[in-house]
């Protein structure tokens, strides 16, 4: 869940497959967001733990079983969740990190948030342990930067921000990378 803080710590939206990846997509998230938030004071944003965003009860209990006996209601219930991501991405992230394996070829989300987030000017870091010509042009070109592994991608962020704080004296400017 988006937990909130300061408007002036940045959000940093973690994306990537859930439905069809292995632990719904949870365990890179759970190994990166305490280092966005410790060792950056990076607010987060998981998708994949906030199963519930804007949804009734009903729908959060339901909708994963109506995409099997209802489709027309389990399209609405997508489509709420779709905006309600989308509209994250597009008002409120100031980054978006994105892990890619070869789990992900039957993701649908994750390169529209992709789309999202370059359209809107919003940095887009690719983390993917598959060689590059294996990865979607589309999502490599919506991408600012790629990287190997979340350990390359710490590394880079840690640089990043911390050359960010230094030049606005304590106060993160929220200007895109």
């Amino acid at each position: 869940m988006l937990e909130s803080r300061s408007s002036t710590q940045m959000l940093a939206y973690l994306c990537g497959p859930i439905e069809f990846a292995q632990e719904g997509g949870r365990y890179w998230r759970r190994k990166l967001a305490p280092f966005l938030d410790e060792q950056l004071g990076h607010r987060v944003y998981d998708p994949a733990e906030d199963e519930r965003k804007n949804l009734s009860d009903e729908e959060a209990v339901n909708f994963r079983e109506w995409k099997k006996t209802d489709l027309d209601r389990f399209r609405r219930v997508i489509r709420k969740i779709i905006a309600f991501d989308l509209d994250l991405i597009e008002n409120h992230a100031d980054y978006l990190i994105c892990y890619w394996d070869s789990g992900g070829a039957q993701s649908g989300g994750t390169s529209a948030e992709l789309t999202v987030a370059h359209r809107k000017g919003i940095p887009v870091y690719l983390v993917t342990p598959l060689p590059i010509e294996q990865i979607s042009g589309w999502m490599l070109g919506c991408s600012d930067q790629v990287f190997a592994s979340v350990e390359q991608l710490k590394e880079f962020l840690a640089v990043r921000f911390a050359r960010e704080k230094r030049r606005t004296s304590g106060r993160i400017d929220r200007t895109r990378c």
